[in-house]
């Protein structure tokens, strides 16, 4: 069983909105803090938003516009995506890590990943 599986992604104008979901096996989701990377053609993979109850973190260059939630019954992981800018193109990841960290900013603090899903902002 595939740990992590996102979907969501597609194509939409500037100052739209986008939901992404990520489901989680149960275990994986009520044990590991969870979080969001995004990943640009030719850029490095970028931290977006992680959550491990009872706090959410974010990257600067999207707070006020993107909101990580959870849904505990379904096991699933939400990135609620609003306002987006043509630079938000890119490949969105889902990512599970089991250790404890300040800020959960590093991929390589994450011990699963998705397979990715595209999200593309047109202007």
């Amino acid at each position: 069983q595939v740990p992590l599986v996102e979907s969501g992604g597609g194509l939409v104008q500037a100052g739209g909105s986008l939901r992404l979901s990520c489901a989680a096996s149960g275990r994986i989701f009520s044990d590991y803090a969870m979080g969001w990377f995004r990943q640009a053609p030719g850029k490095d993979r970028e931290f977006i938003a992680a959550r491990r109850w009872p706090t959410n973190y974010y990257a600067d260059s999207v707070k006020g516009r993107f909101t990580i939630s959870r849904d505990n019954a379904k096991n699933t992981l939400y990135l609620q995506m609003n306002s987006l800018k043509p630079e938000d193109t890119a490949v969105y990841y889902c990512a599970a890590a089991a250790g404890y960290s300040s800020d959960y900013k590093s991929p390589n603090e994450y011990d699963y990943w998705g397979q990715g899903t595209q999200v593309t902002v047109s202007s």
